[in-house]
């Protein structure tokens, strides 16, 4: 309890002096059910195994009865207070397989650079982190929890304002390198990479820029080695990549170029109370954070990026909360000290998931059809030379100089709301007044009773 209250008061000090924190996730624990082959805990009486080349520190918090124990050729067994093993028969215990030892999962597996891997200390309801922001940044200060045994892998180099392991915050170069070549720190830390601490926490009321740019292709492996390196396909057409972001989502970026008195927890909290509670933005997420300046912009190193994602694309949140923000920046601009705004927006839903999505999609194949017949219509009449055909009932003729033809599709469907790429979205058709004209296409080959080739 002593350290969880440390750890805590500790927490506590991180927002009073508004730094930011990251809490390493994942465990070596024993009794961490993912940890073991079968996604359980060794059962009583079973058989377990450790991976025998694998340095690796276990925290046993429980009594445990095992019939055998392979342990690795280096590593440490933690007990907490009241732990221990207990000899007990094989198969004492009927969910145990007869002869197959639990394994102790590869320690390794847990990268520095995954995002999964990592919990923020401002986490809140409606807000989001891009990929690159969810790994520690240069000025945060990193946990791993005293109370549970971890083992954490490095690619690159890493640095961060402090690193708290073990009941111990490090904040100093010297000391952390001290602790990383120690056995406790090579029971904890492995990999080619190098840890270093010493960065100065966030002074800028607008946020700083996170730094984790040349450590993103890391990052987006690790994210990405679960689905077999690729990125799943959005739900939209020309959807979006924000920066920091491994793969393209559907909504909306709005970059905001700042003043001195922009304040960024202070936009943050203005677009939970006044946007995000709001009903109609239901379901959306929002990031935001400080990034490179875009090309778009100019006049400053840095800008704002405020990332609207949704998951459902055919309801438009995102490009309404765009538009609300916009409004509300040349509204309240000065005050908020946001000095330009500019918006880009995704697509159209893929799939046509709503009513008029379906009816484009009947429109399409409707002028697919009717352009098949024509090419077939050519092809004939390519053949034979001449068309000749008779009617059974005569139409009545029409009036001197008024040309024949069919109604176009083109012209006389029910708009679609896909769009071309780049293109803006079909207008929704207008009723049609009294004595309106309609558009037709005419074709050559039903000029007449006869027509040339």
């Amino acid at each position: 309890m002593g350290a969880q209250a440390g750890l805590l008061l500790w927490l506590q000090l991180c927002a009073l002096t508004r730094a930011a924190y990251k809490v390493w996730v994942p465990s070596t624990d024993f009794e961490a059910a993912a940890n073991w082959s079968q996604n359980r805990t060794p059962c009583a009486g079973g058989a377990v195994a450790f991976p025998a080349d694998k340095l690796v520190s276990v925290l046993v918090r429980g009594s445990h009865a095992v019939s055998d124990v392979l342990l690795p050729l280096d590593g440490e067994l933690v007990l907490a207070s009241g732990a221990g093993f207990s000899a007990s028969d094989a198969g004492s215990h009927p969910d145990c397989s007869a002869g197959a030892p639990a394994l102790f999962r590869d320690p390794d597996r847990f990268s520095w650079h995954d995002p999964h891997l990592w919990r923020s200390g401002d986490e809140a309801r409606g807000l989001f982190l891009v990929d690159a922001d969810r790994v520690p940044c240069r000025h945060d200060d990193v946990v791993f929890p005293p109370n549970a045994s971890f083992r954490a892998g490095l690619a690159g180099a890493v640095r961060v304002r402090s690193v708290s392991a073990l009941g111990r915050t490090f904040t100093r170069a010297e000391d952390l390198a001290a602790f990383l070549a120690s056995r406790a720190g090579r029971l904890r830390f492995h990999g080619p990479g190098a840890l270093s601490v010493g960065a100065e926490a966030c002074a800028d009321p607008s946020g700083c820029v996170c730094g984790n740019a040349e450590a993103q292709p890391w990052i987006c492996a690790a994210l990405l080695q679960p689905l077999g390196g690729r990125c799943p396909p959005a739900a939209c057409r020309d959807a979006l990549r924000p920066e920091g972001q491994c793969c393209d989502l559907c909504g909306a970026i709005v970059s905001l170029t700042h003043g001195p008195a922009f304040d960024l927890e202070r936009y943050r909290a203005r677009l939970l109370d006044t946007f995000l509670a709001s009903p109609q933005y239901q379901g959306l997420q929002v990031a935001v954070s400080k990034v490179p300046r875009s090309p778009q912009l100019r006049g400053a190193d840095a800008e704002i990026q405020v990332v609207l994602a949704e998951t459902r694309p055919e309801t438009g949140g995102a490009a309404r909360l765009a538009r609300a923000l916009l409004a509300d920046v040349a509204e309240h601009g000065e005050a908020l000290g946001v000095l330009a705004a500019a918006v880009r927006e995704s697509g159209a839903p893929v799939g046509g998931g709503s009513a008029a999505g379906l009816v484009g999609g009947a429109v399409a194949a409707a002028l697919l059809l009717a352009l098949l017949a024509l090419l077939a219509a050519g092809l004939l009449v390519r053949r034979a030379g001449r068309l000749r055909w008779s009617w059974r009932l005569q139409a009545a003729p029409a009036p001197a100089g008024a040309p024949l033809g069919f109604p176009n599709p083109v012209f006389n469907a029910a708009p679609s709301e896909e769009r071309a790429p780049g293109g803006p979205p079909s207008p929704a058709p207008k009723a049609d007044a009294p004595g309106t004209s309609h558009s037709y296409f005419i074709n050559p080959l039903f000029a007449g009773p006869e027509a040339e080739a």
